[in-house]
């Protein structure tokens, strides 16, 4: 598997895992065969998230990781926390996974709008929380046991809303974090259509996380600008261009940032290694 080096000294697989949907939509033994099977394809970046798996995947994937974080770089966010809510849903979880299934094997009308689902769930069942150093310090000591790690390779501000009011608290407590040993790098993950939100500060982080389909708007601008530039994608097929195929859209994001990761959630073993074989 090809490798980049986001930040000196940090090299990733250039296809990363995507973590969202282990413990929600999908259940702990899909999720196990998905990341032994990433494992054994030389797959090495996983992107998690306090909120994953209403507030799950980060202790399941450590649970998966042990005795191999030394071979693996992990990723994780703060800014949104499951609530009161998501553990009241925990014990019907395999109920809802199975309604879900039922509701995707019904036709439905072809739409051509393609909302943020992740914006939907952190609505009903996570809260945002404050955007503080001392919030960005307790939400990593949280990271940090559930995964069962002494650090993070990366730490994301989660896709915040608003522009950041404390960046520059933010930057200091990162740095203070950084001298500890508990991060190796931080990062800002936010939507593209928010980055207006975002411009003043963005050369304060270490790596960017945006989503990024080929044929979306503006994604010729961001090659232009980003191209050559470290980054990590995700999203990769959802909106964009209709004219290219799943695996097309991959190849041309592998052309278009040689220097990025691109996420990919991948939970059925035959799709993940093609992706595997496309991204090389």
């Amino acid at each position: 598997m090809k490798t980049i080096e986001l930040v000196g000294g940090i090299k990733s697989s250039a296809l990363g895992f995507g973590c969202a949907p282990i413990l929600g939509s999908v259940d702990g033994n899909k999720a196990q065969r998905a990341l032994d099977c990433a494992l054994d394809c030389g797959i090495t970046h996983f992107d998690l998230a306090r909120s994953y798996g209403y507030g799950e995947a980060e202790r399941f994937v450590g649970n998966v990781m042990k005795g191999r974080r030394a071979q693996v770089v992990l990723a994780s966010k703060f800014g949104i926390r499951a609530n009161w809510k998501a553990s009241l849903l925990r014990p019907i979880k395999p109920l809802v996974r199975i309604v879900r299934a039922g509701w995707r094997g019904q036709s439905a009308p072809k739409t051509t709008l393609t909302p943020n689902p992740t914006a939907k769930v952190a609505d009903r069942f996570h809260d945002r929380i404050p955007l503080r150093g001392a919030s960005m310090r307790q939400s990593l000591e949280r990271s940090l046991r559930a995964l069962n790690t002494d650090y993070l390779d990366y730490f994301f501000v989660h896709e915040p809303q608003e522009s950041l009011a404390y960046v520059d608290e933010l930057a200091t407590t990162a740095d203070r974090l950084k001298s500890e040993g508990k991060i190796r790098a931080w990062g800002l993950a936010y939507m593209r259509s928010q980055e207006h939100l975002h411009r003043a500060y963005l050369t304060y982080f270490d790596v960017l996380q945006f989503d990024n389909s080929p044929g979306a708007f503006g994604y010729d601008a961001v090659v232009a600008e980003r191209g050559l530039r470290p980054n990590v994608l995700f999203s990769p097929f959802r909106g964009g261009t209709n004219d290219l195929k799943p695996s097309d859209k991959l190849l041309k994001l592998a052309g278009d940032f040689p220097n990025s990761v691109v996420l990919c959630s991948m939970f059925n073993p035959h799709h993940l290694q093609e992706n595997v074989r496309l991204i090389g």
